[in-house]
């Protein structure tokens, strides 16, 4: 049957849309952390459908949120009052830390990505935008002309003019030898020196916590030194928190409370964890911000009543089991059991990562040159063995992504890590 829906798949889905594993499975129903495929074969799940099943697989809070709201109207567009729409933004514009925010709910982190810069553009009148190394925001036109990882770039083209900034690798590059103080006075040196050779830019665009780039992220801080920067000159700053959202690092309820010492971002844009699985995006900003665009604009399937609903019981259900807690205590633990087994093996270059968002990064024993065909190999012994892992990675994929859903038990993250270690020692020296 798998064979067969692979052949499908291929005759009728474009080659670039991206499979895992030699042979790919068909994941068909899901519970708490766990998943099963068309063969009958239970995994627990440390990807969570690329961070986006943030609390578990099946909830039955959600479940019965989608299944009521259904039964009543799924879809009515924002061309009329629409109740779980704005009980939504009330939660999530308070939550948000920006001061008189509004929020536009999208489909997708893309789409949320898109109007963030266009917002931005508008707003500052100027299409130059700076990003970071190792970036990534989305796939659409505009989203791909600012991603700064290669591998997640097809084309050159851009209605943007994208200048890259230093400082999302904590550990590669000019200033990985620096102490963290000396790293970030360095990389606003660089900002510095940056903006003195070009148009004033609209926007700094950044992921706390690169999600595509292997969850690599800078010492805490770096985003307020350089927003400090860019608040002289009216630059504006946008978090993409489409990874790092929801209590997803733990530590904070937004990646970039790691770096608040100057304010909160002008512009917020989220999606993936809130849904749970439903196509749910969006962005948060300052009212003088979001209100700048002066033509229609609309979103068709953004804020659609079956996908507020869905978000409402997810975000309540992570707030009252304090799942951001559990990220960092659940998550601290597994960092801790994976980095006593990393210490072992010299093909393990780093493990990173904070709360329940984790990258161990794979290189060619002896060497930091990084080995994407070792991140294949522990991808698939894993699998073997009942786990699901993603990667990620900057100059080549050879990073391993863990990020299951935040009600993980610590008894679930020592199986996984079990798991993982032995797919380790079994493929890597």
């Amino acid at each position: 049957m798998t064979e067969d829906l692979l052949g499908r798949h291929r005759a009728v889905l474009p080659d670039w849309l991206a499979l895992y594993y030699e042979n790919p499975l068909e994941i068909t129903h899901g519970e708490g952390r766990h998943v099963w495929d068309a063969e009958g074969n239970k995994y627990l799940d440390f990807f969570g459908g690329i961070l986006t099943t943030m609390t578990a697989h099946a909830l039955p809070e959600v479940t019965k949120a989608v299944s009521e709201q259904a039964g009543r109207i799924v879809h009515s567009s924002t061309l009329y009052l629409n109740r779980p729409m704005v009980e939504l933004a009330e939660r999530i514009s308070q939550l948000s830390g920006i001061p008189d925010a509004r929020v536009f709910f999208t489909t997708s982190g893309t789409e949320a990505n898109d109007t963030a810069l266009m917002l931005a553009t508008t707003y500052r009148r100027s299409n130059t935008i700076l990003a970071m190394r190792n970036s990534y925001h989305g796939r659409s036109f505009s989203a791909v002309g600012i991603t700064g990882n290669r591998g997640w770039s097809p084309t050159s083209l851009s209605p943007l003019q994208t200048l890259y900034v230093h400082g999302g690798v904590r550990t590669r590059g000019p200033y990985a030898s620096l102490s963290d103080d000396d790293f970030i006075a360095a990389c606003v040196d660089d900002l510095k020196d940056l903006l003195g050779h070009t148009r004033p830019p609209a926007a700094l665009i950044a992921e706390p916590i690169q999600g595509v780039g292997g969850f690599t992220s800078p010492p805490d801080g770096l985003y307020a030194a350089f927003r400090e920067v860019l608040q002289e000159r009216g630059i504006l700053w946008i978090a993409d928190e489409v990874q790092t959202g929801w209590g997803r690092s733990g530590d904070h309820f937004w990646g970039w409370q790691a770096h608040d010492q100057n304010g909160p971002p002008d512009i917020l844009t989220f999606a993936k964890g809130i849904g749970n699985g439903m196509s749910i995006g969006g962005v948060v900003a300052r009212a003088e911000i979001m209100n700048c665009l002066d033509a229609n604009s609309i979103s068709t399937f953004g804020g659609t009543q079956i996908t507020m609903a869905a978000g409402l019981a997810n975000l309540a259900y992570l707030l009252e089991h304090d799942l951001q807690g559990n990220a960092r205590r659940v998550g601290g633990l597994l960092i801790e059991r994976l980095r006593a087994v990393a210490a072992q093996l010299p093909g393990v270059r780093e493990v990173r990562g904070r709360g329940l968002m984790i990258g161990v990064e794979l290189v060619r024993p002896g060497t930091d040159e990084a080995d994407p065909q070792a991140a294949s190999a522990v991808l698939e012994a894993a699998r073997a063995e009942g786990l699901l892992l993603g990667k990620g990675g900057g100059h080549n994929t050879s990073a391993l992504r863990i990020a299951p859903p935040l009600s993980l038990t610590v008894a679930e993250a020592e199986e996984g890590a079990a798991i993982l270690e032995r797919a380790l020692r079994s493929t890597i020296q």
